[in-house]
């Protein structure tokens, strides 16, 4: 029973995200409308979206939540902090200089994602200045979905299943009062991406600290020696193929809205939004609390 009602919890929280999530949108199309600005803001978030879903919610929990119900279950729990300690250095060290790279290549970035906003240098312009302004989002999301993973595999779900509405709240609230506070509104979207991303990390933290979890930076280069870590690399290639094709999609979807009349990528934005609306409410909800549970009764 304790698997239904952890589902439950995490259907529950997802719902009112999914409603926060709504109100959001609804709120942003309210102000903002639709506009090469709006196109500008959609296509810039896509990219660290993209990436969190690969890379830190898709991949890397489907690897390392296993690996470290494996770890919990048949070493000590010095062995399982050190394990903890080693990916989230590992991976905080990849996604900051992958964030970098993103920052300088945003341009580039853009031109790939959505190459008809060259025909718009005034939309193009402001595609590549968010992109650069929220790239860093995926180092705050990485970190995330790593902390989310160590609480639901100590069945601590309530608090990463909620975590999702800080950025909804972000968002919100810059839409409502920090817009009118820039010359060019839109940028303020990118302020609630980034303040949404550092809160979703740092409401974590506390359970973290109370569980004696809280990770510690070691050498990410030594962290790469260990088997384990190692595993978990291994183990996201073939979940980043899985994870990838439904992207691809997107990335592809985007590409061709953006050669389409000024507001076609953000009417695919909220397309896409609506068709997602109720995808998470059971399938995320079950995946969350049984795979943890699943991995620990495999390494028993």
């Amino acid at each position: 029973m304790s698997i239904f009602r952890n589902a439950a919890v995490i259907s529950a929280m997802t719902l009112l995200s999914r409603v926060t999530g709504l109100i959001r949108d609804i709120l942003i199309a309210r102000v903002f409308g639709v506009s090469g600005d709006t196109d500008a803001y959609y296509v810039a978030f896509r990219l660290p979206n993209l990436l969190r879903r690969l890379f830190a919610e898709g991949a890397f929990q489907q690897a390392f939540v296993p690996m470290l119900a494996d770890v919990k279950s048949n070493r000590s729990a010095e062995e399982t902090k050190s394990f903890i300690d080693k990916v989230a250095s590992l991976l905080g060290f990849i996604v900051l200089c992958v964030s970098i790279l993103g920052v300088i290549a945003a341009p580039i970035l853009v031109f790939v994602i959505a190459s008809g906003l060259a025909e718009e240098p005034a939309t193009f312009d402001t595609a590549t200045r968010l992109t650069r302004y929220m790239f860093p989002y995926i180092f705050f999301m990485s970190l995330v979905a790593l902390s989310s993973s160590v609480l639901n595999t100590w069945k601590h779900f309530a608090i990463p299943a909620a975590v999702p509405i800080l950025l909804n709240l972000s968002l919100i609230t810059a839409t409502l009062f920090v817009a009118p506070l820039f010359d060019q509104p839109i940028y303020a979207l990118a302020v609630g991406v980034m303040a949404g991303g550092f809160l979703q990390l740092a409401v974590q933290i506390p359970q973290l600290a109370k569980l004696h979890l809280l990770p510690r930076f070691v050498n990410p280069f030594k962290a790469m020696k260990d088997p384990s870590v190692r595993r978990v690399l291994k183990l996201m290639v073939p979940a980043l193929f899985a994870v990838g094709v439904a992207q691809i999609s997107i990335l592809i979807n985007t590409n061709i809205a953006s050669f389409l009349a000024e507001g076609s990528v953000t009417w695919l934005a909220y397309a896409d939004r609506l068709m997602e609306f109720p995808t998470a409410l059971l399938g995320v909800a079950l995946g969350t609390v049984l795979l943890p549970s699943l991995s620990a009764a495999f390494a028993k």
